[in-house]
């Protein structure tokens, strides 16, 4: 898959990984933005079972 993913994106080695480099940044950003937060919300376990 990362080899038919390298074939199509244009241009040549230095373009190519700058188009990955912001591609991941931009998939990171949604993650921590909009995914995680949703799914600290459905899960929100708060119960501490630590005791000392």
């Amino acid at each position: 898959m990362y080899a038919a993913l390298w074939r199509v994106l244009p241009g040549n080695l230095w373009i190519k990984a700058a188009i990955l480099t912001a591609g991941v940044i931009v998939l990171v950003t949604l993650l921590m933005m909009f995914v995680f937060p949703a799914v600290d919300a459905a899960i929100s376990v708060r119960e501490v079972t630590v005791d000392q």
